[in-house]
């Protein structure tokens, strides 16, 4: 018996389906939660933390109704990454976070663009009102599309409990995300 996520929401733009995770995503999900591209998330990651990170993520949907969707490229099917609304338990604020699986979908503009769209699915259908991107100060791509989405770095936000916290050695910048009616324009 395969169980799904069956009430999600599915988008779709140009190019990308954006969806809830599902059970056949854990290799591919797994492959970067174990690698050095995951450093900026809290890894890499053994292969049995991997797994809990991504059953985090599958439970987001079930606690709050919403979280990460995958990225799914229309035309090739390939998995691409992550982005959408996050809020767990010990967050400071309502997060939009993202993350690109593959090297190869870098500088391609498909955060951006699954950004954007769930952002709106944030703000339009979620009912939020401000939303940040908590993001490792070393993480030059993703300030890069923090700012191209318009965002402005926070320096009053609070922090996630243990994020970026005197004993952690990450240091994370908050990222304001314009409000609803400026992200609209």
């Amino acid at each position: 018996m395969t169980v799904t996520l069956a009430d999600t929401p599915r988008f779709e733009t140009e190019r990308l389906i954006l969806r809830a995770p599902e059970a056949r995503d854990w290799e591919t999900a797994a492959a970067f939660l174990v690698s050095d591209r995951a450093r900026f998330i809290g890894g890499p990651y053994t292969q049995t933390a991997a797994w809990r990170v991504f059953g985090h993520a599958v439970g987001h949907w079930v606690l709050r109704g919403y979280g990460q969707f995958v990225l799914e490229e229309k035309a090739s099917g390939s998995l691409l990454g992550s982005v959408g609304p996050w809020y767990p338990n010990g967050w400071a604020e309502c997060e939009l976070g993202w993350s690109l699986w593959h090297a190869s979908a870098e500088g391609k503009g498909y955060a951006c663009e699954a950004a954007e769209r769930l952002r709106r699915f944030a703000y339009d259908d979620l009912g939020w009102t401000t939303a940040v991107s908590y993001i490792d100060a070393d993480n030059a791509r993703s300030i890069a599309l923090a700012e191209r989405l318009g965002c402005v770095r926070d320096r009053e936000a609070r922090l996630p409990v243990g994020e970026g916290s005197e004993d952690d050695a990450t240091e994370v910048w908050v990222f304001r995300h314009p409000a609803p009616a400026e992200a609209a324009a």
